[in-house]
């Protein structure tokens, strides 16, 4: 029999993330793979057994707030260098 739970989970329970808040996070902003397959569903049920890699770019923000609008002035080829910009919002990094 082979031993299979949700993906979530058993990232926790290998250390590799401290919660399964964070396991969410990295496996909806598409970091985590599973047997060379990228996984988007924290719920994915997969063998214990299973090798899984996390690829994180390493970034100098305080919340996934950061990581959104970096990823927007891409998207939306804004360029900011030189400008002035205020961010005035409410949430952990000030991105709301």
């Amino acid at each position: 029999m082979i031993l299979k739970n949700r993906l979530d989970i058993i990232l926790v329970e290998r250390g590799l993330v401290k919660s399964r808040e964070k396991a969410k996070a990295l496996i909806l902003e598409g970091k985590v793979y599973v047997d060379g397959k990228k996984v988007e569903k924290a719920g994915t049920l997969i063998k214990k057994n299973s090798d899984i890699k996390i690829y994180k770019k390493n970034h100098d923000y305080v919340s996934r707030g950061g990581i959104k609008l970096e990823k927007a002035l891409e998207k939306f080829n804004i360029n900011v260098k030189g400008k002035k910009i205020l961010d005035v919002g409410a949430s952990t990094g000030g991105f709301t």
